[in-house]
């Protein structure tokens, strides 16, 4: 199972000069034509969340009286098999809350009430206190608490999901509190039109050169006519907004949006924060693929773009998704491609990763990397600055919604960076490595290699480890968005290029 200070929203940036060098902190560089979007704050707190731990029974359960019913005995039986040793038989309320009293938030175990007539009952221990639920299975549909929806394929699924909510019940009511007062202008700024604005506005072009049928044509115009009324009303009281809509009128309809479990780690498209639990954590829309939580889908225009979904990309999906959807490559296709092309034509060029590529360049080639995929024409033909092929790799590990070095491995390397003996420092990063999730290592290992590539011709293009681990580390490195002096990360990162053969082969 997958357990887990707002960072700015914003489709900023015109066409960027080629030079200007990356910003300090978690600020964006001069030309980027996407900012950060996603807020970590609930997904670190999903991260503390206490984990299952069943209880084992560890006492022979006795056997049906001799004179009990086929039923009771075919009860006792299918309670084993369901359960195994986290089933501890007959057992009364306080006997329960007995066990639990010494044991870690989190335990658990399966029991039989003496009162229960056909259902289990679940106890579990949360925030230093016991709980007890009913507990029901049905063949074919799973394990489920009465009165609830969700189903689980084990126990131990539902106990994980039923913690992660009651910590964020318990932590998060802040941030929730918000996520439910957000307003429609917060459509403006999500990551959905912020990762998609340059495609919303082509597939608006397409449309534009296409005549609607007749019937619609006098309908668009009713609807334009309401639109501009409505807005010269709020026109007083709304400030304007802060870009033009590039959704066309066609496409006002309704999305089709239906409860969802996601796989892997995800996030709101509308709010830009994440959606936690273990399954049915939000909602997507069947037409165009808006994922958003179940409140924030209630805020969402009525601008469902079907023919969106068909270029939906690669910019601003979790690392670990990206790499389940290419079983035979642990490297994502588009640091490949990026770091093939910059070693075939930009290891020699001054300032290369410092000095930026055009902004509307680097998006345009987002663009085509999300549309066509490995297929996309990189050449020198197709985008003769290799800064711009630089400045799109650095835009999509920006983009990531965990960073390279995640949050959880975070400590772990700043630790190792601040100790001043050689040896144990790389030892200690050797250890920080093996903490990162299999794509996150494999993809730190690809990017390191290639960076110690890059600085082994510093004699020309002036970038050694020092000054590309200054580019790097606000993208790489799971920093606060308020923290501007970076110098501890720097180091840290460029020992990580300097070494990196050693740690990579030590972990």
């Amino acid at each position: 199972m997958s357990r887990n200070p707002e960072l700015a929203v914003g489709s900023g940036g015109g066409a960027g000069g080629t030079g200007g060098s990356a910003g300090v902190g978690g600020a964006p560089e001069p030309s980027s034509p996407v900012q950060k979007v996603w807020k970590p704050e609930l997904y670190k707190l999903q991260l503390e969340a206490p984990a299952p731990c069943p209880l084992r029974c560890q006492r022979t359960l006795p056997l049906p009286p001799a004179k009990s019913t086929a039923e009771a005995v075919e009860a006792n039986n299918l309670a084993g098999s369901l359960y195994g040793s986290e089933y501890h038989g007959l057992m009364g309320h306080l006997e329960a809350e007995q066990l639990l009293a010494n044991a870690r938030d989190g335990s658990y175990f399966v029991r039989r009430s003496p009162q229960s007539d056909g259902y289990y009952t679940l106890s579990l221990r949360f925030n230093k206190r016991p709980k007890h639920y009913k507990l029901l299975h049905k063949p074919g549909v799973g394990h489920y608490l009465r009165g609830q929806d969700k189903r689980f394929d084990t126990v131990h699924d539902m106990v994980a999901d039923g913690l992660i909510n009651f910590h964020m019940q318990l932590h998060a009511s802040p941030i929730i509190q918000q996520i439910n007062q957000q307003t429609k202008n917060c459509y403006q700024q999500s990551p959905y039109m912020t990762l998609n604005g340059r495609k919303l506005r082509a597939l608006s072009n397409e449309l534009g050169t296409k005549s609607p049928p007749v019937g619609e044509k006098e309908e668009q115009r009713q609807k334009q006519q309401q639109r501009q009324e409505q807005q010269q009303d709020r026109k007083q009281e709304e400030p304007p907004p802060p870009a033009a809509d590039p959704v066309p009128l066609v496409y006002e309809k309704p999305h089709h949006f239906k409860v969802h479990t996601f796989k892997g780690l995800n996030w709101c498209e509308f709010c830009a924060n994440f959606l936690w639990g273990f399954t049915a954590q939000g909602v997507k829309c069947e037409a165009c693929g808006f994922v958003a939580h179940s409140k924030c889908s209630e805020l969402v225009p009525r601008q469902c773009v079907p023919d969106l979904k068909r270029i939906r990309g690669v910019f601003g999906t979790d690392l670990t998704t990206m790499v389940q959807l290419e079983p035979h490559h642990p490297i994502p296709f588009v640091v490949r491609r990026c770091v093939e092309e910059v070693e075939a034509r930009g290891m020699l060029q001054e300032g290369i990763y410092r000095v930026s590529g055009f902004a509307d360049e680097i998006e345009a080639l987002k663009l085509a990397l999300d549309r066509d995929g490995e297929k996309t024409d990189m050449s020198e033909t197709a985008y003769g600055n290799v800064n711009v092929i630089a400045g799109t790799l650095k835009l999509y590990l920006r983009l990531l919604p965990v960073p390279l070095i995640t949050f959880q491995a975070y400590p772990s390397f700043m630790v190792a960076g601040r100790t001043d003996k050689q040896a144990e420092q790389r030892q200690l990063m050797a250890e920080a490595v093996r903490r990162l999730p299999p794509a996150h290592n494999s993809c730190l290992q690809f990017m390191l290699e290639h960076l110690k590539r890059v600085a082994s011709h510093y004699a020309v293009n002036k970038m050694n480890e020092h000054n590309l681990a200054t580019v790097f580390a606000p993208t790489l490195i799971a920093t606060p968005q308020h923290m501007t002096n970076l110098t501890e990360e720097i180091f840290m990162l460029s020992s990580l290029i300097t070494h990196c053969k050693t740690i990579f082969g030590a972990s």
